[in-house]
């Protein structure tokens, strides 16, 4: 049941006729392919309807969660109560010199091959990671050769009261999975990635390898969000979890991908209770066996059933 609907008015006002979307399955927003109906889904297309719907919220006291393409996302099967804001609205990507400037809903991947397309070199290490630049920022997503902090120059957020403001690399705090966005419950705009000049072939070369890695070692042909656990100080979680005996343990339709054992994979019916359970299952093993707390980089939003 929809809890909200006495506000539809007012959101329609903001973003347009059919841009709210009511009681939505979330498993059509998220790449594990399940999730429950969240109250509305709301679609902006410009930073001044993210501002107007972060204000009405607060003010009518709806609590908000702010999603890219949903790539790191699990929602439980009971749905979300309240609003989700969907930013992959707002993905236009500019180049000016050696900057590159990204709005939040620009996936990496595409931000990766205007990267190539103006020979710039040093967000290679972003071609395969299936977000959006507004997640990798909040998160300091990382893959293989580097971070996002190490090419990051400002972001352009707004807070919860809908006051935009520009905040440069060492204000964002950026760390392990994680930053001032996550901490004070920031909203991120548009990044601002400050690169360098390259030689095309030798960009196009390290993105073939990074993406041939991928392919090779990754489960991308079942629905998943990426790696499901941060890593461990001094470990690897997926070594951790195959060193367990757990690679192909299956619970209901989620298993621990046989391809690499740090991917729990939906193959093909699984709801997001199953994905739970496995992951429990997972930290409870690999604590017991080995000592170590293994902590979830999937977030996880939602009620249960």
């Amino acid at each position: 049941m929809n809890n909200y609907l006495n506000l539809l008015s007012e959101f329609n006002a903001i973003v347009g006729t059919g841009n709210v979307l009511v009681d939505e399955p979330m498993k059509y927003h998220t790449s594990f392919k399940v999730g429950g109906p969240v109250d509305m889904l709301i679609l902006p297309h410009n930073y001044e309807e993210v501002q107007k719907l972060i204000v009405l919220c607060r003010e009518k006291d709806v609590p908000y969660f702010i999603m890219g393409n949903g790539s790191n996302l699990l929602v439980k099967d009971g749905g979300l109560r309240g609003i989700i804001i969907k930013l992959t609205g707002l993905n236009k990507i500019t180049v000016e010199g050696t900057r590159i400037t990204a709005q939040s809903g620009a996936l990496l991947s595409d931000v990766s091959a205007v990267a190539l397309n103006n020979n710039l070199t040093g967000f290679e290490f972003a071609c395969g990671i299936p977000g959006c630049v507004g997640g990798a920022v909040a998160m300091n997503a990382g893959a293989y050769i580097s971070e996002i902090r190490y090419v990051l120059e400002s972001a352009l957020i707004v807070d919860d009261e809908g006051t935009l403001k520009r905040l440069g690399n060492e204000q964002l705090e950026l760390d392990y999975r994680n930053s001032v966005v996550l901490k004070r419950g920031y909203t991120v705009l548009e990044s601002v990635f400050l690169l360098k000049s390259g030689e095309y072939n030798s960009i196009k070369a390290l993105i073939d390898d990074l993406q041939g890695r991928r392919t090779d070692k990754q489960p991308l042909e079942y629905p998943s969000a990426g790696s499901t656990f941060k890593r461990p100080k001094g470990y690897f979680a997926g070594k951790l979890i195959e060193d367990s005996g757990l690679k192909g343990v299956t619970i209901g339709g989620a298993q621990v991908s046989i391809k690499h054992s740090g991917f729990i994979i939906n193959t093909g019916n699984a709801t997001a209770g199953d994905i739970m359970s496995l992951i429990k299952y997972v930290q409870n093993t690999v604590q017991q066996k080995h000592g170590v707390e293994l902590h979830t980089e999937v977030r996880i939003i939602g009620e249960d059933e």
